[in-house]
């Protein structure tokens, strides 16, 4: 819901300029002109219909005015995009004169042409994005700690983060991550924070929960909190993962058997949440300590207190690019392998999504931890 909001930026700033340069593209007739201009008058009354009305609809109406919508939102941010790659050839032409001529004497079929190409472009762009989502990829990560036992040399690990169970992220794309990870024959499963997105309502109707009872691992499935199990229907989300099977680990330390230490923090966003010295006071530092901790933001205070292996989520690695490149401005680690001091980090890009389900130049990943004890 919070980015079919966010999209009224789009919907009030890309539209217009959408719409100008595209009715500058296409041929002066009614037959092209009326139709162009019903698609942007149809899609701005059915955002705004939507927008005005959205605590007032019922979910089978709402929920595909959002899919419309914020689909066609992120369409938008990529029209633009093309949009001012041409708008800055233009004006380097008005400097250097490098267009040819043939180019020059057909201005109206090469605007036409590439009205034509950026829809292609986008679309075929749209449709690979789905796909990303609906097809999260294994991802194997290869880890060595410093720490071991006479009980277990090595540990396998699927990793989930961000799976955001909601309005696009219902039954069938959960049981489909539920065979992806038993198909891992994992000792161990841990979900990293934000198993749901704002409502608890749309997982509890469709039954959720006996689909995560189906995930197997003889060491047991553990899940922490993320920012989005602070948001609507709290203590509802609560209830409905204990019926998951799951360990909920909340400022929690646990053994899954004698060789190891895992560690569940409430999310960051609990300023009261306990201080890592605090959890860590009774246990055994001779052995390796895993810590879960979905926001990605506690890289120094781990490496201070020895943590041997921290596993995150929350960042979706930007999700659509060009935000990549801003998740690296923001956070030491937004995705993937990284390691302070004595600490290894892995930092997922999540399996699911949040919002429109399309992924641009960030993949929906299971991650397979390959973890070897010294």
């Amino acid at each position: 819901m919070k980015v079919f909001i966010q999209s009224i930026v789009a919907q009030l700033l890309l539209n217009p300029y959408i719409f100008w340069r595209g009715y500058q593209a296409i041929p002066a007739k009614k037959s092209w002109r009326i139709p162009y201009t019903l698609f942007f008058v149809l899609e701005l009354a059915l955002y705004f219909f939507g927008f005005i009305f959205r605590k007032e609809l019922p979910d089978n109406i709402m929920t595909p005015i959002q899919y419309i919508c914020n689909s066609w939102y992120i369409a938008s941010v990529y029209i633009t995009l093309s949009l001012l790659t041409l708008e800055v050839i233009r004006l380097s032409n008005r400097l250097f004169h490098w267009f040819p001529q043939w180019l020059t004497r057909h201005w109206k079929q090469t605007k036409l042409t590439l009205f034509f190409v950026i829809i292609i472009g986008v679309t075929g762009l749209m449709i690979k994005a789905y796909l990303t989502v609906a097809h999260p990829i294994v991802k194997e990560v290869y880890v060595t700690l410093p720490k071991g036992s006479s009980e277990r040399d090595s540990l396998t690990v699927v990793m989930m983060s961000d799976l955001h169970i909601g309005e696009v992220i219902g039954k069938k794309m959960v049981q489909r991550y539920v065979s992806l990870s038993n198909a891992q024959h994992p000792d161990m499963v841990v979900l990293v924070g934000d198993i749901m997105d704002y409502e608890s309502r749309f997982a509890e109707m469709e039954h959720i929960e006996d689909d995560l009872q189906q995930l197997k691992a003889p060491l047991g499935v553990y899940v922490v909190n993320g920012n989005h199990e602070y948001r609507a229907n709290r203590f509802a989300k609560y209830r409905w993962l204990a019926k998951t099977g799951t360990t909920l680990l909340i400022d929690s330390v646990v053994q899954p058997d004698s060789s190891f230490y895992l560690i569940g923090r409430d999310d960051y966003v609990n300023k009261k949440r306990k201080a890592l010295h605090t959890l860590m006071a009774d246990i055994d530092t001779t052995k390796p300590i895993i810590v879960l901790d979905h926001q990605p933001w506690s890289f120094a205070e781990m490496a201070m207190n020895g943590v041997d292996l921290g596993l995150h989520g929350h960042t979706h690695n930007g999700q659509l690019w060009p935000y990549p490149l801003l998740m690296k401005l923001i956070y030491e680690c937004p995705y993937g392998y990284h390691k302070k001091g004595p600490t290894q980090f892995y930092v997922s890009s999540g399996i699911g999504i949040a919002g429109p389900p399309y992924r641009v130049g960030t993949v929906s990943e299971l991650v397979v931890l390959h973890i070897k004890f010294k």
